[in-house]
């Protein structure tokens, strides 16, 4: 799949379009895509919730696993995704294209190091967390099909990078959604035995989730062959470089790093609720996936944001960084209130689709009014963040990830333990604060470094 070399050297729209059509354009495909995917998740639990409140709670303690896989395949992505913007922003177009390679040699050593622990460790991955046997087995059967099948989930994120990269975003939404869409009929079919097939209970909802995963793979490996015309992949006389290797982990490493810590946290709230009962965990887990519904569309931003940002650094072109990371935060902030709002007026609601109790609602309603408090420093948090790994500072955001989940929330959460149920929740406020304050301290540094000697070169 050779390049015209008038198409590669013919200017992207990332360094012309005006930026605010551009974020929008690069952006809006992705938070739908990504809205699509947080109700998948809320559909997926609603169904597992049917089975019974035990069988919610294994889905809640899978949360750390699955989450750790997601943290290799995004944060891959994500240095992939900066490495490939910024050579095309600097015209390195054979850099490129050995990225574009390198991201499917990646994807598929992932694969296999998560297949092996699927097969490993899963039940005694449940086993250290509770006693409960029927919990265990629901967890075990559920999370090493997730993980033994998990090469759909690797290559649609790296595929999906690929068009991101080259500012192809509505083709992400398109297999995203399609992935997600298909998980969503698959659920109920697949768990309850509709239309002649077996009951499958909490497997069939793994078996759903994987079977969307590999749809959406496939889409994206034929949207990128056909449509994607700036780069070239292939692993016929593929040899891994490590410099390209090096290059993509040296932004990806701090963004798996930051996303797992993320599941080091999880497991550490889990610990610390599952002392007052399961059904607290249950409402963490549910939390979780509600808040998905808020967060998405700001990841989804952050995925348009990101190769904007990498490929004005490498054309050199500060104005437009700028004014990317502006609109940027202002979207996010918006977002972020209108789930505040939702979370305090709608918080009965949105736990009577789990089909809440009333001792889950009696502990849910007030968890999700306090924990969204959280929502109002998180949105400027999180595009920050971005910033620096599209920069090359992922350190920056990874400092920012272990002080918010590891230093301050975690230590938080189990000393407001001592005090009552409801105190746990508020140490989500309180590390998001605090990580609102160290990320305006780093990007104060980061401008004054990366951004403002473009601006004395131009």
């Amino acid at each position: 799949m050779e390049k015209n070399n008038s198409v590669q050297n013919k200017e992207n729209k990332m360094g012309t379009m005006s930026i605010n059509k551009l974020l929008v354009t690069m952006s809006v495909p992705m938070m739908i895509s990504m809205l699509v995917q947080a109700l998948y998740n809320i559909v997926d639990s609603m169904f597992v919730s049917q089975i019974s409140e035990n069988a919610l709670t294994a889905v809640s303690l899978a949360f750390p696993a699955q989450n750790l896989m997601i943290a290799v395949a995004s944060g891959t992505g994500v240095g992939v995704n900066a490495l490939l913007s910024k050579s095309l922003g600097s015209k390195s177009f054979k850099t490129a294209n050995k990225t574009a390679s390198t991201a499917v040699f990646l994807w598929l050593v992932n694969f296999a190091v998560f297949a092996v622990l699927g097969v490993l460790f899963s039940r005694l991955f449940f086993a250290a967390q509770t006693d409960v046997e029927e919990i265990i087995d629901y967890g075990h059967s559920y999370l090493s099909i997730c993980l033994m099948f998990s090469l759909g989930m690797f290559g649609q994120v790296a595929f999906e990078r690929l068009l991101q990269s080259t500012g192809k975003s509505f083709y992400s939404m398109i297999t995203q959604s399609t992935g997600a869409v298909i998980n969503i009929i698959l659920d109920p079919v697949f768990i309850f035995g509709l239309f002649g097939l077996p009951k499958m209970g909490i497997a069939g909802a793994a078996i759903a989730t994987v079977t969307g995963q590999s749809a959406a793979c496939l889409l994206a490996i034929y949207f990128n062959i056909k449509i994607n015309k700036e780069i070239h992949f292939s692993l016929k006389g593929f040899r891994p470089e490590a410099k390209i290797i090096k290059g993509i982990y040296s932004v990806g490493v701090p963004s798996i790093l930051m996303i797992a810590i993320s599941s080091l946290m999880t497991f550490g709230i889990n610990k610390i609720l599952i002392a007052f009962s399961t059904t607290a965990t249950a409402v963490f887990g549910v939390y979780y996936k509600l808040q998905s519904f808020v967060f998405m569309p700001v990841f989804g931003l952050n995925n348009g944001m990101v190769p904007i940002v990498a490929y004005n650094y490498g054309a050199e072109k500060p104005e437009r960084i700028t004014k990317t990371l502006k609109l940027s935060i202002i979207y996010a902030v918006a977002i972020m209130f209108i789930g505040f709002g939702i979370f305090h007026i709608f918080s009965a609601e949105l736990l009577g689709i789990f089909n809440a109790s009333e001792n889950m609602l009696a502990i849910g309603m007030p968890a999700l009014r306090i924990i969204s408090i959280s929502f109002l420093f998180a949105g400027y948090c999180v595009v920050v963040s971005s910033v620096f790994q599209a920069l090359g500072h992922g350190f920056f955001s990874l400092v920012v990830s272990v002080l918010r989940q590891l230093i301050v929330l975690l230590p938080a959460a189990y000393i407001l333990s001592k005090f009552s149920l409801n105190s746990v929740w508020f140490s989500f406020p309180i590390s998001e604060f605090a990580s609102l304050v160290v990320c305006t301290i780093f990007l104060r540094y980061t401008y004054k470094k990366d951004i403002n000697p473009l601006k004395k070169a131009a």
